[in-house]
């Protein structure tokens, strides 16, 4: 074979992609029993493919900007949409900006991604996972035995170290490792908070807490997190996780809307004949689970109007730390970008890309991170031709 795709994600996809659409053949080994396994379930609760909204905006995103940058101006939020569509898969663009498929599934893309690719010449395989290297060639173990397969050049497109049972468990860490390539250490990324719960929120459990404000050291978010039996998670907390890694303390602002001033004004007003409780709640005016996160995280209540308003406006969130690693939707770590030169190809190691997660870089749910994954795969399987037309 001339070209060899490891990994058979959106990353290791749109390599093998670019790599037909140039003329190159390419066999695609993916280690699970099916291609595409952790696309499929990320579309299981509506496939976000990406964030309709100006470059600049989506590019701050990504902690990893600069290096990023030119890979997303090859294939940015408009390209993603366009060749979603030039699938058949017509899409829409939600209120917040965010682009989903009409049919909200991962399925119909996928099917008609793969039929384009085999049309293409593509030959894959699967429950092949790759050991090495045998000399100059690529080793795998397959349900035939050993096989070796020689490579004119090979895109390495293996996931992070979350969801192992999707086939992202990282262990292609140690190969490169042994050949001198720099991995830097796993981590959680877009993780979950563990919270050990009184019994007195598990009525609560599966409610939302919506328009809050989430703080973590330098790092700020508005958007919304689920209360569930281990704890918080959703697209609120996500973005925090480089600060929560670092062992910053949590806040939530339970109404951003509302000054403090003016929490101090209603809180102020003489409760009558009221419970404290009554007149704490039909003060606040908040949701039951950002009135239970409040009574869970402060109980006892200060009585003093001010220390209560700035509790809503900050209350502290005590937790236990990140989901586990395998538990993450996505990890931080992976190659470093100074191991791989402008096209993705590792220095010491001519002929071989890397792409997608296995990179050291990290982003928000919300589309971002399936954007990079497509625009890493896009650009290293690009480059990897252009390689082998040399």
């Amino acid at each position: 074979m001339t070209a060899v795709v490891i990994g058979g994600g959106p990353a290791g996809l749109m390599a093998a992609d670019a790599l037909l659409s140039a003329g190159v053949p390419v066999l695609l080994a993916e280690a699970k029993p099916s291609i595409g396994r952790k696309f499929l379930m990320a579309g299981k609760s509506g496939l976000n493919l990406t964030k309709m909204e100006p470059f600049g905006a989506f590019l701050a995103s990504y902690p990893e900007a600069e290096v990023l940058r030119p890979m997303l101006e090859a294939f940015g939020p408009e390209d993603v949409r366009d060749w979603a569509e030039g699938l058949g898969q017509p899409c829409f663009t939600g209120s917040t900006g965010r682009l989903f498929p009409e049919v909200m599934k991962a399925s119909p893309l996928l099917r008609a991604w793969l039929a384009r690719l085999d049309g293409m010449g593509l030959e894959r395989h699967v429950r092949w996972r790759w050991t090495g290297w045998d000399g100059a060639a690529l080793a795998f173990e397959t349900p035939e035995g050993r096989r070796v397969v020689e490579a004119e050049a090979v895109v390495l497109a293996l996931g992070g170290a979350s969801w192992a049972r999707l086939g992202s468990d990282g262990s292609w860490a140690g190969i490169l490792g042994a050949r001198g390539v720099p991995v830097a250490p796993f981590q959680p990324s877009n993780a979950g908070l563990l919270v050990d719960w009184s019994a007195h929120m598990a009525p609560h459990f599966g409610a939302p807490l919506k328009n809050v404000v989430f703080r973590c050291g330098p790092l700020e978010n508005r958007g919304e997190a689920v209360i569930s039996a281990r704890g918080l998670e959703g697209g609120g907390i996500y973005p925090l996780t480089p600060a929560l890694r670092e062992g910053r303390g949590l806040v939530v602002d339970l109404l951003p809307d509302v000054s403090l001033d003016a929490l101090v004004a209603r809180l102020a007003k003489p409760r009558g004949k009221q419970s404290v409780s009554n007149a704490l709640r039909k003060a606040l005016r908040l949701p039951a689970a950002a009135q239970a996160l409040l009574m869970e995280m402060a109980r006892p209540l200060p009585s003093d109007p001010v220390a209560v308003a700035r509790l809503v406006k900050g209350l502290p969130i005590v937790h236990a730390g990140l989901r586990p690693m395998d538990e993450a939707i996505s990890t931080a770590g992976g190659v470093a970008f100074d191991a791989l030169d402008g096209g993705l190809m590792l220095r010491d190691l001519p002929g071989v890309f890397c792409a997608g997660e296995m990179l050291d870089w990290e982003a928000p749910t919300g589309g971002y991170l399936l954007t990079a994954c497509l625009a890493t795969g896009l650009w290293a399987g690009r480059h990897a031709a252009a390689f082998i037309s040399r």
